[in-house]
């Protein structure tokens, strides 16, 4: 249990690190630092192995599915294969992006009722715009409401599912 939190906050610093400089969107200065600290130790010298290309850091995405790997190795003592080991890291490593991306789009729905203009509200807003952005040209704001949060959440909810289905298939798990 201990572990799987450990990872979890480690995981999440790192890819809020990638998201944050993919969009290239400047997080507030406490948000910066908690990620950089957090982080900073695994980043730096993986940078070395995997410098950033295309405007993507690299080191912090593939940091972040090392920090999953070794948090699912836990698995083995429970005696699953190296294998069935390895395809649940890739699966706990997707779910925990589309789980983030809906943390994020909660955040937007929570800031956008109780305080619009709190602080954080402009970063997180930046963060989801990017997904946002293509349903909003399809769907359009009904009397002022913007559904398309609620989409997104449902698309991301049947994107857990089929990673499931798929997961669980290679799994041999109903």
């Amino acid at each position: 249990m201990i572990v799987s939190v450990v990872a979890t906050i480690l995981a999440t610093a790192l890819l809020l690190r990638f998201w944050t400089q993919a969009l290239r969107v400047r997080p507030p200065q406490q948000v910066s630092h908690f990620m950089l600290t957090v982080s900073n130790w695994l980043v730096m010298p993986l940078r070395r192995v995997l410098p950033g290309v295309g405007g993507y850091d690299w080191a912090s995405l593939v940091g972040a599915l090392l920090v999953v790997l070794l948090a699912t190795t836990t698995y083995l003592l429970a005696g699953f294969g190296a294998g069935d080991v390895l395809i649940l890291g890739i699966h706990r490593f997707l779910k925990w992006i589309v789980y983030g991306l809906l943390g994020l789009l909660f955040l937007e729905v929570i800031f956008s009722w109780i305080n619009p203009q709190a602080p954080l509200a402009p970063f997180v807003r930046a963060l989801n715009e990017p997904l946002l952005r293509p349903l909003r040209r399809v769907v359009p704001p009904l009397g002022g409401l913007d559904l398309t949060v609620m989409i997104l959440v449902l698309l991301l909810w049947v994107l857990i599912a089929l990673l499931d289905a798929v997961f669980g298939g290679l799994l041999g798990m109903p």
